[in-house]
């Protein structure tokens, strides 16, 4: 799907508060996360190693990812809440297709097939909220409940339990010592954030988010921009789903993705990104989920149970929601 490059003016338009603002917010995040190191430096024991290090990005990983494509769904005014029945549902494919598929071909339909299953989901959502005109938190409903029974209806609801250390790779391997998963992350950030920041796409999403009739008006196929949203969004959820199984080594049905979208959301708003659309920070999103995973890390190292991490988890988003809305 090719996004027609004969009407930018409109586009533009959104650019300029967004930049203005984008450093505030990043700036603000990245304080509460340096906030959050200088207290695990001085009050947490063995923070300082580089098992730790990896163990908190590791486990970020599949919420970033989530939540990136969560960023664009939301900048044009949407939630998706499908996400974890997406993750469910490329882990339930991928197992199938590598273990009853022997050598490499196995293997590239076991990366691709879920992935391409996850954005069909996506296309589904948005059909729903462009054709149909449902609500978005309708219509991701719809595959929130229906999905993860299809997921299960995939494998049976039983456990695939594997060993492949080929398609594991994506999870368990590392380059020059650093775990791949965490590259890859990285990587997806950056590309997206370069994708919203300077292309046309970018600036059609913020701009269909920002005020969906003025940018329909001014010929700017929104329509269009929803129904890329939703599909990337749920293609990273089938990609974090792979990641999923690979570290588990195992396929559930009934947990893989399961609260992610949640997290997603946290991270998202908690990054500085508007839940009302408009905004798209894709480093603010991965610093909110690291926000949320220190803070999860930081209470259990102090014996605090994690339950209490979730009631933490809700007033953080309480108070970014509130911020956002001082600020607006």
């Amino acid at each position: 799907m090719m996004i027609d490059k004969t009407q930018p003016a409109a586009a533009s338009m959104a650019q300029e508060p967004v930049k203005k603002k984008r450093g505030v917010a990043i700036q603000r995040e990245i304080a509460v996360l340096l906030a959050m190191v200088v207290f695990n430096l001085i009050f947490t024991q063995h923070f300082v190693s580089l098992q730790t290090f990896n163990v908190n990005l590791t486990q970020v990983v599949t919420i970033v990812i989530v939540g990136i494509g969560m960023t664009l769904v939301v900048a044009t005014g949407g939630i998706d809440l499908s996400v974890g029945a997406s993750m469910a549902i490329a882990g339930a494919l991928a197992p199938m297709l590598f273990m009853n598929i022997e050598g490499p071909l196995g293997i590239l339909l076991a990366f691709t097939l879920p992935i391409l299953a996850a954005a069909a989901c996506g296309i589904f959502n948005g059909l729903l909220v462009t054709r149909l005109n449902v609500q978005p938190i309708v219509a991701t409903l719809v595959l929130f409940i229906a999905g993860r029974g299809i997921a299960q209806v995939i494998t049976d609801g039983s456990l695939q339990a594997f060993n492949n250390p080929a398609f594991q790779w994506i999870a368990l391997g590392k380059i020059a010592g650093v775990p791949f998963q965490i590259l890859l992350m990285l990587v997806l950030v950056a590309l997206f954030t370069w994708i919203v920041r300077k292309t046309l796409f970018g600036k059609y999403l913020l701009v269909t988010g920002g005020n969906e009739d003025a940018a329909y008006l001014s010929g700017i196929p929104t329509a269009r921009v929803k129904m890329i949203a939703y599909t990337v969004c749920a293609a990273l959820a089938g990609l974090a789903g792979l990641i999923s199984i690979s570290v588990n080594s195992s396929s559930d049905a009934n947990v893989v993705g399961l609260g992610v979208e949640l997290d997603a959301i946290a991270a998202v708003a908690v990054g500085g990104t508007a839940l009302t659309g408009g905004k798209a920070y894709i480093t603010g999103t991965l610093i909110g989920a690291l926000i949320i995973q220190l803070l999860r890390y930081t209470l259990l190292a102090h014996g605090i149970p994690d339950a209490a991490a979730l009631v933490l988890k809700a007033a953080i988003i309480i108070a970014a929601v509130y911020v956002q809305r001082k600020r607006g």
